[in-house]
């Protein structure tokens, strides 16, 4: 057995991995003896063919099987041993022949490389990056109060509706001519959120309403939205072709929504029973958070600037052609190359981040410990819950969800790159020059 390196360029080579007869001579003449063994051939007891019917029936496929495998083994074998850094996986050859596997006994297989850049990460303190620092305004405060008074509101009866009012009504279906149709549909208990209305006439119709009122409302207009729709009058979609748009609304009962109001009750709901206990307490709160989650917006965006800055920095080169045919073979069926070249940019940016990633943790030592792991399972399954309005869940249930994720071993894989690409912007905030620049959410929201 043979292999050769040819180098194509700088980026990319060609790998050549010739397989002769002694070399799958032995495999091959083993694998028919096993498959005569459970061969169950007409005529024939079972693995009693004679061996000549076998090699007639198996000799090639068996062949191409073990030679493909003792070429695959020895290609990532060559690789592993030389230490070659590739990108993507190694692909056919575009030169490669077709073999005949009834005449030939000399295989050569040939394999396309993409080699991975040396990559000198060249920054110091003199490497110039700025951090941006979000200021606090009232207006941002006022939203968040606002936004936790909204998810503890609820509504409330009112003589007539606003914009923000709930209308219960009973609907009957009307022909044209806004008569009662007959055998038509009538839905009890209707709901009806003003702020949903589609059509804005047919809003305008809905507010200041009170109890009593009879009105007529074009549903079709209304919920354009067919699914919408159908759930309001209690129908299937398949059933809206043969309902009247129309309906007489009759109007049982006006809500309006209201904000929580700034109580005990309200304080418990937001933050759990007994951490705050008046409204200074609830403000400092507040603050508190704002504070938190700018710093945690000022991270990121410093990460995707170092990112950005860094990729035009160290300008590093990729087999973009060897890359594409990767991304083609890999996806075949899922994509067409015209749809890889034009989303190959975006791959190109994060494929370059990965390499300047990995090579730091390397030089580093970064790795991941399985506290790390238990404390961002921890941080991910807090932030999932809060994102439905639970934010004080007891630990241990946060703790068995968090042990659920760390069973998905993909999850896992996942996790462990985050982690090392939070370690790896934290290495580059230490060894480059930071200069803050304090500036309004509106700038920050600008920032391309």
């Amino acid at each position: 057995m043979n292999i050769v390196r040819e180098d194509i360029d700088s980026l990319t080579a060609t790998i050549k991995v010739q397989v002769e007869k002694d070399d799958y001579a032995a495999n091959v003449e083993k694998s028919l003896i096993d498959y005569r063994k459970k061969a169950n051939i007409n005529g024939f007891r079972p693995g009693k063919a004679p061996m000549s019917l076998i090699k007639k029936m198996y000799y090639r496929y068996v062949l191409a099987d073990e030679v493909t495998k003792i070429a695959f083994d020895k290609l990532y074998e060559y690789i592993k041993e030389n230490n070659i850094r590739t990108l993507g996986e190694p692909i056919p050859s575009e030169k490669q022949p077709a073999f005949d596997w009834e005449k030939q006994e000399n295989f050569e297989f040939s394999w396309d490389i993409g080699l991975a850049p040396e990559i000198d990460i060249n920054v110091n303190k003199r490497t110039k990056f700025t951090l941006y620092k979000i200021k606090p305004t009232e207006e941002l405060r006022k939203n968040y109060i606002e936004t936790y008074r909204s998810r503890q509101g609820k509504y409330v009866d009112v003589e007539q509706t606003d914009e923000k009012g709930l209308v219960k009504a009973t609907l009957t279906e009307l022909n044209e001519d806004e008569s009662p149709r007959e055998g038509g549909v009538t839905v009890e208990g209707a709901s009806i959120s003003v702020a949903l209305v589609a059509d804005k006439d047919e809003q305008k119709k809905l507010i200041g309403v009170k109890v009593g009122d009879v009105l007529t409302i074009d549903t079709q207009k209304a919920f354009p939205n067919e699914a919408d729709r159908a759930a309001l009058l209690h129908v299937k979609k398949e059933e809206l072709g043969d309902i009247n748009p129309l309906f007489q609304l009759t109007v049982t009962e006006t809500l309006t929504f209201a904000l929580a109001e700034l109580n005990q009750e309200f304080f418990n709901a937001v933050y759990g029973e007994g951490i705050v206990n008046s409204e200074e307490e609830f403000y400092q709160k507040i603050d508190e958070e704002i504070e938190h989650n700018l710093a945690q917006e000022s991270e990121y965006r410093f990460g995707i600037d170092l990112k950005e800055k860094l990729l035009e920095k160290l300008n590093i080169e990729l087999p973009k052609d060897f890359l594409i045919r990767w991304l083609t073979n890999i996806n075949e069926g899922k994509f067409t190359r015209e749809q890889i070249e034009s989303e190959y940019p975006m791959f190109e940016k994060d494929l370059k981040w990965q390499l300047i990633s990995n090579k730091v943790a390397e030089e580093q030592n970064f790795t991941v410990t399985n506290e790390e792991l238990e404390q961002f399972a921890m941080v991910y399954a807090r932030n999932q819950f809060a994102a439905y309005g639970m934010n004080f869940l007891p630990d241990e249930y946060i703790q068995r969800y968090a042990a659920d994720i760390l069973k998905n071993r993909d999850e896992v894989r996942k996790i462990q790159e985050r982690i090392i690409d939070k370690k790896v912007i934290d290495w580059f905030r230490e060894n480059v020059g930071i200069s803050e620049k304090e500036i309004t959410m509106d700038e920050f929201q600008k920032l391309k």
